[in-house]
């Protein structure tokens, strides 16, 4: 059983799941919400500093307008808000390097920042409310979630040291799962494709909160100092403006997550990378999300549950697999169903070629992730 979404006005109807409980392709404009805590006496620096970014930002493409807002109880405390015609334009931007360039005016005289971003699904007042839905672009119906929040990160390691890095990483103390009475780490998977590694989490509650306790955990500390010699990004974790901008370029935020139906106890969690073709990782996201959904309501798919993970033009779909991936279909593994949907994966894809036939399993070969951990807490 599905519902009826529209993705952008003027396109075509398309089935959405009920069960996808997270996505960014559904076409709805976007509010992104930033909550700034500024140094007592920056607030004119900060302003300045804003003005100079808010007139770059307006012309970067999808953005629609923005406010600055400051607090009549606290002159530290300000509130930035956007509005954007779609949630990918937005995360091309603010996951781009330009956008990194862009806020460092702001570094200097920014305690701290929390980004919140919501499709807008209602609204009142102006002369638009009366119209179809789908003209106004709002997100038709609410998603159904599960209560976990699901992000990532990624980063590459100089090519020769790949075994090593795995063996640190693979050696450590799990951290405190509970963060606080409303926050849980349930789940950190972390693979390996090449020299690059991925670190996926699973969190109950507020995901900021359990990224700074990880973070401070003596064992965690350990093991990324371990590594921070391997690693082809040089940081300082000692050096605050160091560590946020590494941290910032290694963030892979999940862009799609569906869940077919219950865990079960004989899944398998698996990883696949699919390099894009430059400026396609979006695209290419979007395609593999299309056509998780249709899966989910596939009888066929040994698929129980995925994530897509996107930055720029690395895609990473996390799997949990009902019997294991060697015993699954190939094509139903990749997130395929036919031939035109493999021609179309490629025309976005990096270094590929339409498979055909028994080609899908070695494409799924060399797609597959190698899993270093998997680790879940006790009462996930």
């Amino acid at each position: 059983m599905t519902t009826t979404s529209e993705r952008v006005s003027g396109s075509p109807k398309r089935q959405v799941s009920p069960r996808v409980s997270q996505s960014v392709f559904d076409g709805s404009r976007l509010r992104v919400v930033l909550l700034v805590d500024v140094y007592d006496g920056a607030q004119q620096q900060f302003l300045e500093a804003y003005e100079h970014l808010c007139n770059q930002v307006a012309s970067v493409p999808g953005h629609v307008s923005d406010q600055l807002c400051q607090s009549i109880e606290n002159p530290s405390q300000w509130l930035i808000t956007s509005e954007w015609e779609s949630a990918p334009p937005f995360l091309a931007w603010v996951n781009s390097e330009e956008h990194v360039r862009m806020v460092e005016p702001l570094h200097s005289c920014v305690r701290d920042t929390r980004s919140l971003r919501f499709h807008i699904v209602r609204e009142t007042g102006g002369p638009a409310v009366d119209a179809d839905p789908t003209e106004r672009r709002l997100q038709t119906s609410p998603r159904i979630g599960d209560g976990m929040i699901r992000h990532a990160l990624t980063f590459t390691v100089k090519p020769g040291s790949e075994e090593m890095v795995a063996k640190i990483l693979a050696d450590y103390a799990s951290p405190e799962p509970k963060v606080d009475d409303s926050t849980r780490l349930c789940r950190t998977s972390l693979f390996m494709h090449g020299n690059r590694v991925v670190r996926a989490i699973e969190v109950r509650g507020d995901l900021l909160a359990a990224l700074r306790h990880v973070a401070r955990q003596p064992e965690v500390r350990a093991v990324e100092e371990a590594i921070n010699p391997y690693l082809e990004q040089d940081r300082d974790l000692n050096d605050p403006e160091s560590a946020r901008v590494f941290f910032t370029r290694a963030a892979l935020p999940a862009v799609h997550h569906v869940t077919a139906e219950q865990q079960e106890p004989s899944a398998e969690r698996h990883a696949l990378s699919y390099p894009a073709r430059p400026g396609c990782g979006m695209r290419l996201a979007e395609l593999l999300a299309r056509q998780d959904e249709a899966a989910a309501d596939d009888p066929r798919s040994p698929v129980l549950r995925s994530t897509i993970f996107q930055r720029d033009d690395v895609v990473v779909r996390l799997i949990d697999v009902r019997g294991g991936l060697d015993a699954a279909d190939p094509a139903l593994a990749l997130g395929l169903s036919d031939p035109r949907q493999a021609a179309e994966l490629t025309t976005f894809a990096a270094d590929a070629s339409a498979p055909k036939g028994g080609e899908l399993a070695r494409w799924l070969e060399l797609a597959r992730m190698e899993l270093v951990t998997d680790r879940r807490s006790p009462d996930a």
